[in-house]
C-alpha cells in the first residue's frame, strides 16, 4: 500500500536517522495500574517528556532540516496554539533558521513563553487556530517565508512516523496500539510504520469526541470540515484532517473512536496518580479511550501519550473535574431547617462516614426555600463512587433533601 502515497517506511527509517541525537528516543514505560484492567501488558510511549514537550519536534525537524540552503535564508512560519509552534521554534533554533510563529490570541500564557524561549518571534492573530493560519500564510506571502504546516506535509509525516517505529522496535510483539490524533500525522505515520512491518497489528486512532473530525470525514470518503468544536483537548482541536493523513489514515488504520470531555478529564487525573506522568488533555486521549473501555483491547498495548503542554490554571480546573467524575470530590446542595444544632448534626454524620470536608456555603435568600429552611453547599473529599453514594444517602436518612451540584 506504501507505493501509492507519498510516504514510505523507508522515509520514515531516514526521517529517524536525520533525527539521531536531536530528539529523545522515548522509552515505554510498563503502567501496571492499566495492566491489572487487562491481564496483559500495557506501556506507554511518554513523548510528553519529548524536547519541547511533545512529538511534534519530530516532524518539525524533518522537514526544516530538508530545507535548502536559499529557503532556510527566508525563514519559517507556523501557526499554532502550542504544540507545533514549540516544535517549529525549537526545530528552527537548533538549525539557526529565524522562525515566526503565529497563534491565537487565546494561546496559553505557559505556551506562548515556551515558544518565544525557543527563540520564535510570536504574533497574534484571531480567536481561533484557523484565523492564526490565514495570518500566517498572508505573512508567507509577503515575505516570502516557508510555511510549515503542523501535519498535512509528507515530511511532517515521516517525522511523526518515527513514533511508531519507535514503538515497534522496543515492542515487537505489540498487538494493539492507541495513537491520539488531530489532524492525523501522528496517527498515519505511526500507523504506516508499525503496519508496513506487521500488518496484523491494530492500530486504532483517538479523537476528543466534541473535535473529532476523522469519523465522518472516513463515512464520506474525502477530509470534511467540522463546523463547531468545543473541548478541553486543543493540542487535538483540528477541524479538518489534512489530505495526506486522511489517504493514509483510510489504508493503514483500523478503527478512529471519540472520548469525552470526562474520560480526558479521568485520563489526564489517573496518568498523573497513578502513572506519575503529567499530560495534556490531547495527550491523554489515547489512555481515555483505555480506561473508557480496557476489554475492548487486545494485549500486549501501546499507549501514545502525546504531549504534556498544560497550563497549569486549566490543570486545577480538570483536577477538579477529573476527582468529581471519579467520585473523589463532591460538592452537593442541602436544604436543612434553620434551627440550632441542625447543622452541627449534618456535618457531624458526614465527618462520621469519613469524608473531608473542604468548603461550605450557608445561603437563606433563595426564594425557593420555605421561611423555616436554609440552603448550605458543602464541598468534600470522598473515596469513589461507592463513598458518594454512601454519604448522598445519609444526608437523606436524615429527612434532607439533597441535590449533586
Amino acid at each position: 500500500m506504501s507505493g501509492k502515497h507519498p510516504v514510505s517506511l523507508n522515509d520514515i527509517k531516514e526521517a529517524q536517522k536525520r533525527l539521531h541525537g536531536v530528539i529523545r528516543p522515548t522509552n515505554l514505560i510498563k503502567a501496571g495500574w492499566l495492566e491489572r484492567q487487562i491481564g496483559n501488558s500495557v506501556l506507554l510511549k511518554p513523548e510528553n517528556l519529548q524536547r519541547a514537550g511533545s512529538f511534534k519536534i519530530r516532524g518539525a525537524y524533518n522537514l526544516l532540516a530538508q530545507l535548502s540552503a536559499e529557503d532556510r535564508k527566508k525563514g519559517v512560519v507556523a501557526a499554532s496554539a502550542g504544540n507545533h509552534a514549540q516544535g517549529v521554534a525549537l526545530a528552527a533554533q537548533l538549525l539557526g533558521i529565524k522562525s515566526t510563529v503565529f497563534m491565537p490570541v487565546s494561546a496559553s500564557i505557559p505556551k506562548v513563553v515556551a515558544t518565544k524561549g525557543y527563540g520564535a518571534e510570536v504574533k497574534f492573530a484571531g480567536d481561533v487556530i484557523d484565523e492564526a493560519i490565514i495570518s500566517a500564510r498572508q505573512y508567507c506571502e509577503a515575505s516570502g517565508s516557508v510555511f510549515i504546516p503542523p501535519f498535512d506535509h509528507k515530511h511532517i509525516v515521516a517525522g511523526q512516523g518515527t513514533v511508531g517505529l519507535e514503538i515497534f522496535e522496543q515492542m515487537p510483539e505489540v498487538k494493539t496500539v492507541l495513537v491520539c490524533t488531530g489532524g492525523g500525522g501522528l496517527l498515519a505515520g505511526s500507523a504506516l510504520a508499525i503496519k508496513e512491518q506487521n500488518p496484523k497489528v491494530k492500530v486504532i486512532g483517538v479523537q476528543a469526541a466534541n473535535a473529532a473530525a476523522y469519523p465522518q470525514s472516513l463515512k464520506e470518503g474525502k477530509p470534511v470540515a467540522l463546523k463547531v468544536m468545543n473541548t478541553i483537548a486543543d493540542g487535538i482541536a483540528v477541524g479538518k484532517p489534512g489530505d495526506i493523513p486522511f489517504g493514509i489514515i483510510q489504508d493503514y488504520v483500523d478503527e478512529i473512536i471519540t472520548v469525552s470531555e470526562s474520560n480526558l478529564s479521568i485520563a489526564i487525573l489517573q496518568t498523573l496518580e497513578r502513572g506519575k506522568l503529567l499530560v495534556e488533555p490531547g495527550g491523554a486521549a489515547a489512555v481515555a479511550a483505555f480506561i473508557a473501555n480496557p476489554e475492548a483491547f487486545e494485549g500486549p498495548v501501546a499507549v501514545v501519550l502525546s504531549g504534556g503542554n498544560i497550563d497549569p490554571l486549566l490543570l486545577e480546573r480538570i483536577m477538579q473535574t477529573g476527582l468529581a467524575t471519579a467520585g473523589r470530590y463532591l460538592t452537593v446542595r442541602i436544604r436543612i431547617k434553620d434551627k440550632p444544632g441542625t447543622l452541627a448534626q449534618l456535618l457531624t454524620e458526614i465527618g462520621g462516614l469519613g469524608a473531608n470536608i473542604l468548603d461550605i456555603f450557608h445561603l437563606r435568600t433563595d426564594p425557593m426555600l420555605a421561611l423555616d429552611e436554609v440552603a448550605v453547599n458543602i464541598t468534600m473529599e470522598t473515596r469513589g463512587v461507592e463513598h458518594e453514594d454512601d454519604v448522598l444517602n445519609r444526608i437523606k436518612a436524615l429527612g434532607h433533601d439533597a441535590e449533586v451540584q
